[in-house]
């Protein structure tokens, strides 16, 4: 399992939010860093001020005044003065950190050769030894704590800071959010593709990259929509041409004499070449420019299922309570002859076509009680011009066109469908549709 988004915009987001928060910490680390060294540049040349101010009182006071003299400047100036003799009295010094070092030489730049800094950690105090009239003294100067990191930014540029950096987020969110919007169009594009539909042309504008996709896109939808063109005229002209000798053919058997059976045997033929040819021109009409109509599935079912039944067929309905549909009536009667055609050749009597609703869908089932299909044959039967095994053949032994199934699937996409083959219990198939009811999912529903 990954932590990282599963979409384009959102690793491109994370992407942009992760090289957004390193700008914002490498400039909040050098900031600080540049502030810390600019208070204690500042904070010593305040020292070296104050240190000179103390060493000019020191000269211009006389030394025989004693103590008194020293607490006076001391407390004028917010210092510690004692005299070289005395600093046994407040101890050693620890070491200097590598700041104080470079303190410590500014020190001798401003007040002399003579000066050193020393620390006394136990008193609180930070001492510098000066010269001033002839003799030394160490002045102290009172250590303040070291502030918090939280502390030590001050407010206005911590709310600055946060500005920009929600600023930025915002502007790199919608940034992804543009640079993964041909990528989340054509990904549309390509599903309403798999869906059978024909999408309108992507933009072929914006970077070089995303324009050359869609561009070829674009291409190729137009050469497969010519190829579906020229499919359907080519498989019409086949199949109308066909139909003439076979009018020929079925009124010559009719007049000729002979044999009874042989006669009907020849009318059986060209009854179902008759047939085929009827599938390949459903085939190549497509039905996408039929406008849908409002209708009662179980209105055009029924009437599909009677005319198998004035035939004699052993064919069934029971009609479930559905809402109306706005369906393609000529394409849906056509899909329900095609099932219930399919099952009376391949299955075994009875066939049993009922309707319900289930899960959003208006759901039509077509079942037989024949040998079955194997699941691995299920998505290959419903390419076009696909036939199963021999055992699939019907009672006459005829293979059939194999777009009885295929005509099926299109249509059931044209309406927004699925269309399924499931294993009937006690044996058979169920020949499933499902159709979306307004806001109801199209996915289908296993047995």
């Amino acid at each position: 399992m990954t932590l990282l988004p599963r979409s384009l915009f959102g690793r491109l987001a994370l992407v942009l939010l992760g090289v957004i928060a390193l700008a914002m910490a490498a400039t909040i680390l050098l900031f600080g860093q540049d502030r810390a060294a600019l208070l204690a540049r500042q904070s010593s040349d305040t020292k070296i001020v104050q240190l000179q101010a103390v060493r000019a009182a020191l000269e211009a006071t006389d030394a025989r005044e004693g103590r008194e003299n020293l607490f006076r400047i001391g407390r004028e100036y917010g210092v510690r003065i004692i005299p070289e003799g005395e600093r046994r009295n407040i101890g050693g010094g620890a070491p200097l950190a590598p700041r104080m070092i470079e303190f410590e030489s500014r020190l001798r730049e401003g007040l002399g050769p003579g000066t050193e800094l020393r620390i006394a950690p136990g008193r609180g105090l930070m001492l510098v030894r000066i010269e001033a009239g002839g003799n030394p003294y160490w002045v102290g100067f009172p250590m303040q704590p070291r502030a918090s990191p939280a502390e030590d930014i001050p407010s206005r540029a911590a709310i600055w800071s946060l500005s920009v950096a929600v600023l930025l987020l915002v502007a790199a969110f919608f940034y992804a959010r543009h640079l993964a919007r041909p990528l989340r169009e054509l990904s549309a594009a390509v599903e309403r593709v798999g869906r059978g539909e024909s999408p309108p042309p992507l933009p072929e504008n914006g970077p070089s990259e995303i324009a050359n996709l869609n561009r070829g896109f674009n291409r190729m939808t137009t050469n497969l929509k010519q190829l579906e063109q020229d499919r359907a005229l080519l498989l019409a002209g086949v199949s109308h041409d066909l139909r003439t000798p076979l009018a020929r053919l079925r009124l010559g058997v009719e007049i000729s004499g002979g044999d009874e059976s042989l006669r009907a045997g020849m009318a059986d033929d060209i009854e179902e070449m008759d047939r085929i040819i009827g599938q390949f021109l459903d085939f190549a009409r497509g039905d996408h420019e039929t406008a849908h109509e409002l209708r009662d599935p179980n209105e055009i079912v029924q009437a599909g299922v009677e005319r198998y039944q004035r035939a004699g067929r052993d064919v069934r309905f029971a009609a479930g309570v559905v809402p109306k549909l706005p369906l393609r009536p000529t394409a849906w009667s056509r899909l329900v002859a095609n099932l219930v055609d399919n099952a009376l050749a391949y299955g075994a009597p009875p066939v049993e076509v009922s309707t319900y609703a289930m899960g959003g869908r208006c759901m039509l089932d077509v079942a037989d009680r024949g040998p079955g299909i194997d699941p691995a044959d299920v998505a290959r039967l419903k390419q076009p011009f696909t036939r199963a095994s021999a055992a699939r053949s019907n009672a006459n032994g005829v293979a059939g066109s194999g777009l009885g199934l295929a005509i099926v699937e299109r249509i059931a996409r044209l309406h927004g469908g699925s269309f399924d083959l499931l294993p009937r219990d006690g044996g058979g198939t169920i020949a499933r549709v499902a159709i979306p009811v307004a806001g109801g999912p199209a996915a289908p529903v296993s047995a």
